[in-house]
């Protein structure tokens, strides 16, 4: 099993376990001797509740679609009782949850065996996973290099075969940015088709949204039918569901119209390789019979998303600092942060109500433009990120200056936010390697509620570029 187990996807290893050929013990087994072999080279597990995980098993797991199956947690926002959330800051070093969320309640009544939580940068706010509190994590294709944030230790864990799926959270790129990076598909559903309750009804302004890393589209769809569905007291409804997810990903979609953007919104560079590559799958999807269109830009404003997105984290991380530190009696809390991110809170402190609303206008602004353009095309298509996955340091967060750290951040990934702030689904596909061997993704985004068009979508790009061969060479440390 040891020998295999990193080449199944989660649904797979399901069926082993269901058809009786393995038991959910043995692969929990499996999972924690290739976490000992390649976690002290990759650091994707900041907070290891294995114990947690083994009395799950020994109790009986309910009988799901995904039972016996090995599972990560991000380290912010998701609830598990018992285990640790320090949201990569010394700051909640030593909170634990009292209870389940919704969405983790969810998890484990489909049989999935949460192991602990994965790294993510200080509050999330980062393309580079590189913590101060926890070190950073490696790209399991090259260890000079992160893969990417905020979702960096679930992916990382997924792409290195040390879980076959993990969870995520997307606020401005954060599961389709590290999904490009290593490999993998990375799904963002619409606002709210996953819920974040009970502790809380929205994050960041509704513009995160928590799903998964997956080695696959059916797992991803899969788990989207295990973990949506609304929860009491949500402030919004869900969109309209016209099937399950898994059985849109087995058929193939309508001729769609497909707009093809190729160009940064800010105006900011795109690699060479990324762009050609993009171009590549844009050909791909007119030999599927897609019509696509070259289009100059969405037709949002960028640079105005871009001023506001700073703002709404900002001060949203500045309200939970403040209320932490009263709860320890910590005098400055914002001194215990990561220099760019002090500066980052210090700032959003100078606010206003008022400065905060005409960023709330500008999500707003925004998925207006979006929904015009949607009124021409089905899907809108782009590269997933600007660049290759950084060398490690190279976006970290504790060189001051968080002008230059924000220009670095949004010009890395220009393309993803839009799907943010207007809460519509958009998803990043696996579409080959750099010369330097690096993965790079291609992003598909529709109108609010087409979840079921782009899985369908997915399974079709799937089947005509399959990644399932995709798979980084850690063999040298395997011995």
């Amino acid at each position: 099993m040891l020998t295999e187990y990193e080449t199944f996807d989660a649904t797979a290893v399901a069926e082993l376990v269901r058809s009786g050929d393995v038991s959910a013990t043995e692969v929990f087994e499996a999972a924690l001797a290739r976490i000992a072999i390649l976690e002290p080279h990759l650091n994707t597990i900041v907070h290891p509740h294995y114990d947690l995980a083994k009395a799950d098993i020994d109790a009986g797991l309910p009988d799901g679609p995904f039972t016996g199956v090995p599972f990560l947690i991000k380290n912010t926002g998701i609830a598990v009782k018992g285990m640790k959330m320090s949201t990569g800051s010394r700051l909640f070093q030593d909170h634990t949850d009292q209870s389940d969320c919704t969405l983790a309640a969810r998890y484990r009544a489909a049989g999935i065996v949460i192991l602990g939580k994965s790294n993510t940068p200080e509050f999330a706010l980062s393309f580079a996973t590189e913590p101060r509190s926890h070190k950073p994590t490696r790209n399991p294709w090259n260890l000079e290099h992160s893969p990417g944030g905020s979702s960096g230790g679930s992916a990382a864990a997924v792409a290195a075969g040390l879980v076959p799926f993990a969870n995520s959270s997307d606020g401005a790129g954060s599961t389709r940015l590290p999904a490009a990076h290593t490999g993998l598909f990375g799904f963002k559903p619409s606002r709210m088709r996953n819920p974040i309750g009970p502790f809380a009804v929205e994050g960041i302004a509704g513009m995160s949204t928590p799903h998964a890393l997956t080695k696959s589209v059916r797992d991803s769809a899969a788990l989207l039918d295990v973990s949506s569905g609304g929860d009491q007291g949500d402030p919004y409804a869900q969109p309209f569901k016209s099937e399950s997810f898994l059985a849109s990903v087995a058929r193939d979609p309508k001729p769609l119209r497909i707009g093809l953007t190729l160009a940064s919104p800010l105006g900011t560079p795109v690699d060479p390789q990324i762009r050609t590559r993009c171009e590549e799958a844009a050909k791909l999807m007119e030999s599927l019979g897609h019509h696509v269109e070259i289009v100059e830009d969405a037709g949002y404003d960028a640079g105005g998303l871009k001023t506001a997105w700073q703002v709404i984290p900002g001060v949203n991380v500045a309200a939970a600092v403040l209320a932490r530190g009263k709860a320890l009696g910590i005098e400055d809390p914002v001194s215990e942060l990561e220099p760019v991110n002090a500066e980052w809170v210090r700032k959003a402190l100078t606010l206003s109500g008022m400065d905060y609303l005409a960023a709330i206008n500008q999500l707003h602004a925004t998925a207006r433009s979006l929904g015009q353009f949607f009124d021409r095309f089905d899907v809108l298509m782009s590269p997933a990120t600007a660049e290759l996955p950084p060398k490690i340091g190279e976006m970290s967060s504790e060189t001051p200056g968080l002008d230059a750290f924000y220009d670095q951040f949004w010009a890395h990934s220009p393309f993803t936010c839009a799907f943010n702030a207007s809460g519509f689904p958009a998803m990043s596909l696996p579409f080959g390697l750099s010369t330097s061997g690096l993965p790079i993704g291609v992003q598909f985004g529709a109108n609010l509620g087409e979840e079921n068009m782009l899985l369908s979508l997915a399974g079709q790009f799937e089947r005509a570029a399959p990644w399932v061969h995709m798979r980084p060479d850690l063999s040298e440390y395997m011995t």
